[in-house]
C-alpha cells in the first residue's frame, strides 16, 4: 500500500534511525550532484532494468523521492 508523507515525517523516521530504503528517482547526472544522505537511486527510465538489484527485498519499507523534472 502506497501512503505519501512529509518531509518533516521523512525527517523523524530517519532521526529514529527506522528501517527503511530512501529511493531518489532521479536521473544519475542529478543523483550524482546531489542526493539525499544514504539514498539510493533509481531513475524513472531505468526501473525495470535496476529494481532488482537496488531493490531486492519485497518486503522492505520503501520512501521513494520524486524530484521536479526541471
Amino acid at each position: 500500500m502506497a501512503a505519501t508523507i512529509s518531509r518533516e515525517e521523512v525527517k523523524v523516521k530517519v532521526a529514529r534511525g527506522d528501517d527503511f530504503i530512501l529511493v531518489e528517482t532521479q536521473s544519475e547526472k542529478k543523483y550524482q550532484h546531489a542526493h539525499l544522505p544514504s539514498a539510493v537511486n533509481l531513475p524513472p527510465d531505468r526501473v525495470r532494468e535496476m529494481a532488482p538489484e537496488v531493490l531486492p527485498d519485497k518486503n522492505a519499507d520503501l520512501v521513494v523521492y520524486c524530484g521536479s523534472p526541471k
